[in-house]
């Protein structure tokens, strides 16, 4: 399984640089994910105020760490965050667990302010080709719950294909593979 954890960082490209979450973002996370979307679409912690930013940064930190997953913030220019985009191991064990050593599972969070401008397809085609270049990833997957129509026309712009296969109960997997060269 490829560590995310080795992605040379920051990412630049696409009129973006994503670089790790920080402890001085905690601020600017609520703005970001205390939202009526970021609740009903993502695991992310709601209400999310400021000790559940706190919370948030602790467990990335813990994940980056343990060597399991990348959070990088969506930036313009390295600065505020806008929004974020993740690298991590797919879950093991479940139906829908990778088929090859080449996975990674890709997500990402747009602050509702900042909607409307690209800002996730352009971060989910960076990140995609930053693993695939520089960690040996093959097959790229995304959890996208039933009914999230904005993540699906990401996902579709980006190249990934509804498989079809349920994953807990509600989000849909979407993959992309990459032809090993």
């Amino acid at each position: 399984m490829p560590n995310p954890t080795l992605l040379p960082l920051p990412v630049t490209g696409e009129g973006l640089v994503l670089r790790p979450l920080a402890a001085a973002d905690a601020a600017a996370l609520p703005a970001l994910y205390d939202d009526p979307d970021v609740a009903r679409y993502t695991p992310i912690e709601s209400p999310f105020d400021a000790a559940a930013a706190q919370r948030y940064l602790d467990r990335a930190a813990g994940q980056t760490q343990a060597g399991q997953a990348v959070h990088l913030a969506i930036t313009l220019d390295g600065g505020a965050p806008l929004g974020e985009v993740l690298a991590f191991a797919p879950r093991h064990g479940a139906a829908d667990a990778p088929d090859a050593d080449g996975t990674l599972e890709l997500g990402y969070v747009v602050g509702p302010a900042h909607r409307g401008q690209g800002l996730a397809t352009r971060a989910l085609r960076l990140l995609g080709a930053a693993v695939v270049r520089d960690l040996g990833v093959t097959r790229l997957v995304l959890r996208i719950d039933a009914g999230n129509v904005a993540s699906e026309r990401v996902a579709a712009v980006c190249g990934y294909v509804d498989t079809g296969v349920v994953s807990d109960g509600v989000a849909v997997v979407w993959e992309r593979r990459v032809p090993v060269t």
